[in-house]
């Protein structure tokens, strides 16, 4: 399968990108940097230069042609502390971004789309956006991955935080490869395994 993948290199998109390498798909990354489309490339991926906000991305996702489309942006900060700073970025990343990516696999003929969502609780302001994406992805019809608080390399804890419910990056990318076989819906995606909601 040919899966495109926005948010490439953050927290679960390396090993996200990796792991569906390992499974045979071929992969289209999509990166801002430069820098880290070269890294890409040299783990046989191909890397795709621009911006999910970019008026180029529907052409760029087109020529890359995929099967599936893969959302895992957030804009979230290095640090947990930093969050209430970049609640607008995420907001975004599950508003506009979602739409934009959304628009851009109907183009380009994708039959499959999954979008990151959360499966612990909200503020209000960010609980919105969430909806939006939920449902904006339902609508394609695709699936929503609910994943845990992750934890791992490149997390805001290499521990496992003491909170539910978690799911580790490597556990989380791996499910998510599963999930492109996976009937349209909503999925919790935790350490114990991923469950198909009804809701």
């Amino acid at each position: 399968m040919r899966v495109f993948v926005a948010g490439a290199t953050g927290a679960i998109g390396r090993p996200l990108v990796s792991a569906l390498v390992a499974a045979g798909h071929r992969v289209g990354a999509l990166t801002r940097s430069t820098e880290r489309a070269v890294a890409l490339a040299g783990h046989g991926i191909e890397p795709i230069v621009g911006d999910i906000y970019s008026h180029e991305l529907a052409d760029r996702v087109a020529a890359f042609g995929p099967d599936a489309v893969i959302h895992q942006v957030t804009g979230l900060p290095s640090r947990e502390a930093l969050v209430p700073l970049r609640l607008l970025a995420l907001n975004k990343a599950r508003t506009r971004g979602v739409d934009a990516l959304l628009d851009a696999a109907r183009s380009a003929g994708a039959t499959r789309f999954i979008a990151q969502s959360v499966a612990f609780p909200l503020p209000p302001i960010a609980a919105s956006a969430v909806r939006h994406l939920e449902a904006s992805t339902l609508d394609f019809p695709g699936i929503v991955a609910r994943y845990g608080r992750f934890y791992g390399p490149r997390t805001w804890s290499e521990d496992a935080p003491k909170s539910g419910p978690i799911v580790h990056v490597e556990t989380a990318a791996q499910a998510t490869v599963e999930l492109l076989a996976a009937e349209p819906g909503i999925y919790e995606v935790t350490d114990e395994g991923t469950v198909a909601l009804l809701d």
